[in-house]
Parts: structure tokens; C-alpha cells; sequence
């Protein structure tokens, strides 16, 4: 058995303080078989690194068969000429779309992800992730424009996706809605009765421009003027007078497991009803993504005042540059210094691994797991920073 050890200047195991001259012993296949001081090993066995040890990344949402569209759509705009845009260029030739789909599995191994979990609205990344090394849990996403006579169509013709979709003890999958303001009362019932209890993971778009909001609160906005030009009637729509995440919340399963995605106006009062709707509550931060379409990031500050868990995604290569969760950390270091690079670490790794329910596999230095292992560089204050760079080891 082939055997290596591995020593960094500091270790983010994410069990405990960070660790100085920490030696991490893994076997063939990057399983850990002990934690140990340097001290107690020959120099000349261990392989030494300057910079910081951290476990393997987990990209907890990401659309990867939206690949084939990189560069495509242009930045700033607002969500929803976003959309508009997703619609015109999402067809295409379908090798040009598998090709893409299995670039960016690789881009993302390759940057240190071992685990995404992923948006799907087709078949398309189906066979890729059943060959990939990463774990990926397929959501799968549901959206009927809040038209309750089209909840049953929609279900059926998203039904069959998730049929198909990787389930095999390393893949899961989920049905899930895909915002707000755009999944009626029917349809939320019909994908509760799939997913059958409050255990199965979902992920749910959220609070992402403001008129998702404007349009719960008081039906204003540029929401129903959209998708009305599409041929959807808004005669019934009730608003509720809150923001869009009161509606969420009031369709899930009790208690249920949610990851709730982008959240660039998310406020402190949202953040606590959703914390007392469930104590499985995820907040999923894409900030390149954020930046590539709004133009602004969340409040990073309500979220740690209010202690939630963070956790950080890509979204797509038509919203970013990139499939790199240690890019993600960057920008938010670059634009939010505030937050703490331990804090970071733990958003990019372990809260990642606790939202995709595998936290008793990934996400932790420690004997026993296999969490893939990265080095990051730091600069001379022990922060992340612009020159900062990310290698994946194991």
C-alpha cells in the first residue's frame, strides 16, 4: 500500500484551532490514517508545503449543463434579461452541449471540488456524473411560472428527468422548486409528495433580484410583465405583503432540509424566520455569479451575525468566469474582508458538506474520512488575498 505524508505550514482541519506543522498520513486512495506531529516522523519521509492544508471544496449549487454557454451572455444586466438570454442560447448541438458538460466535470476535480450539488432541468449530465469522481447530487428543478392549471403538465415532463437521474449510493438526487416566483401552490404540493418527508435535500432559488420580492409584497416589479410577454396569465396572483422567501417557506414540508441559493437581499428578519421555520437551513453564496448579473453581493454580515451556515457555489459557466469554489472564496475576501479566512475555509468545505448531507465524509481533516486534500497560499497576514493560489494534492 502505497502511503504518503503530507505537511503544510498550517492545517484547516475544521475540528479544531488551525494546526501548525501537522502531518497528515493517507493512504492510496486519500483515506487518512492518522494526524501527527512532525516530530514524530523522518523529514525525509514527508512531503513538505509552504501554505495552509484545507479539505477538498464542495460546489453546493451549480447548473453544469449550462456549460456549453460560456462567455455567451453578457454581464450586468440583471437577472431577469439574464434569463431571457439563458432561453435564446440554451438549445444547441448536443455534442457541442456533452462536450462542455464533461470539460467543466473536469475543470472542477481538477480545482480541488469533491462534491457539487447541481441543478438539472434535463438528462444532459447524467452519464458524466456517473463516471465523474465527484459526488453530485442532482437537483432536480421544477417551475411552472405560478400557473396552478400547468403544476400537473410540468410535474409529469420534470418527473421523467428525475427518474433518470444518478441515485446509486454515491449520486442522490431530489425534485425541488426553482424560486418563488416561479412555482405555483400545486406544483410546491406535487414535489412534497415525492420527495415524501422533510429529509430529502432541496434547493430553492432565492431573493435574488428585487423584483422577486416587490412582486410578494405588493405585485409590483418586472416579473409578471416578463413572463406575461410569454403567454402566462397573472389575473389571480395574490401578493403576500412579505418578501418572496415568506411564500417559500410556507409551501415546504415542515422542518424540511433546505438550501436556500444567492440571497443578495436577504435581511436579518428572513434569515430568522427561516431559522425558526427549520435548524436544517443552508444559505448558499455564488458571489461571482452574483457579481456577473446584479452587480452586488449579499450582506455576508447579517448572515454571520445571525449564525447561519454558509456555504459557497459557482451557479454556471453562464454567470461566471469559472467552476472554482477557491475563486469564489477570493472575491469575497476581495470585496467583504471582513469575514475571516477560517470562516472561508469552513464555508468552501465542511457547511458544504453538512448541506449536501455528507459531513460525515467530507469536509474534515481526520482519520478515517477521504476528503481530498488542497493548498492554498496565503499572504504575510495569513489572509486570502489577490495573489492568493489554490493546488489540489489529493
Amino acid at each position: 500500500m502505497s502511503i504518503q505524508k503530507i505537511c503544510a505550514t498550517q492545517t484547516y482541519t475544521n475540528l479544531s484551532e488551525v494546526r501548525n506543522d501537522l502531518v497528515v498520513v493517507i493512504d492510496e486512495d486519500g483515506t487518512i490514517l492518522s494526524l501527527d506531529n512532525k516530530d514524530d516522523h523522518d523529514p525525509a519521509s514527508i512531503r513538505f508545503f509552504q501554505g495552509a492544508l484545507v479539505p477538498g471544496y464542495v460546489n453546493a449549487h451549480c447548473h453544469l449543463e449550462l456549460s456549453h454557454m460560456y462567455g455567451k451572455v453578457n454581464t450586468g444586466t440583471g437577472l431577469l434579461p439574464f434569463i431571457e438570454s439563458v432561453v435564446s442560447f440554451r438549445d444547441t448541438d448536443q455534442i457541442v452541449i456533452d462536450e462542455a458538460i464533461r470539460k467543466a466535470d473536469k475543470s472542477m476535480w481538477d480545482n480541488g471540488i469533491v462534491a457539487v450539488g447541481d441543478i438539472c432541468n434535463k438528462p444532459d449530465t447524467f452519464e458524466t456524473k456517473r463516471l465523474s469522481p465527484i459526488y453530485y447530487h442532482s437537483f432536480v428543478e421544477m417551475f411552472d411560472f405560478l400557473q396552478e392549471p400547468l403544476a400537473r403538465e410540468t410535474y409529469d415532463r420534470y418527473k421523467e428527468v428525475y427518474d433518470v437521474a444518478p441515485a446509486d449510493g454515491w449520486n442522490a438526487r431530489s425534485a425541488v422548486p426553482h424560486a418563488p416566483y416561479s412555482v405555483s401552490k400545486n406544483l410546491f404540493q406535487l414535489i412534497n409528495q415525492l420527495n415524501q418527508n422533510s429529509d430529502t435535500i432541496i434547493s430553492i432559488h432565492n431573493q435574488e433580484t428585487p423584483s422577486e420580492n416587490q412582486l410578494w409584497q405588493d405585485g409590483r416589479g418586472d416579473i409578471i410583465p416578463l413572463f406575461s410577454k410569454f403567454g402566462f396569465s397573472y389575473d389571480g396572483f395574490k401578493p403576500l405583503g412579505k418578501g418572496s422567501i415568506h411564500y417559500a417557506l410556507s409551501q415546504f414540508l415542515p422542518g424540511q432540509h433546505v438550501l436556500f441559493v444567492h440571497n443578495t437581499l436577504t435581511e436579518s428578519h428572513d434569515i430568522e424566520a427561516a431559522h425558526e421555520y427549520s435548524d436544517q437551513t443552508f444559505w448558499v453564496s455564488c458571489p461571482n455569479a452574483n457579481l456577473y448579473i446584479e452587480n452586488r453581493l449579499p450582506d455576508y454580515k447579517s448572515f454571520m451575525d445571525s449564525d447561519a451556515t454558509v456555504c459557497l457555489g459557482t451557479d454556471s459557466l453562464t454567470s461566471n468566469w469559472q467552476l472554482s469554489i477557491f475563486e469564489e472564496m477570493k472575491t469575497i475576501a476581495r470585496f467583504q474582508s471582513y469575514v475571516p479566512t477560517v470562516e472561508l475555509v469552513k464555508w468552501a468545505t465542511l457547511n458544504g458538506a453538512k448541506a449536501l448531507g455528507l459531513e460525515d465524509q467530507l469536509g474534515i481533516i481526520d482519520v478515517g474520512r477521504r476528503p481530498g486534500l488542497n493548498l492554498i497560499t496565503l499572504n504575510k497576514d495569513g489572509q486570502l488575498d489577490h495573489s492568493s493560489t489554490s493546488t489540489k494534492l489529493v
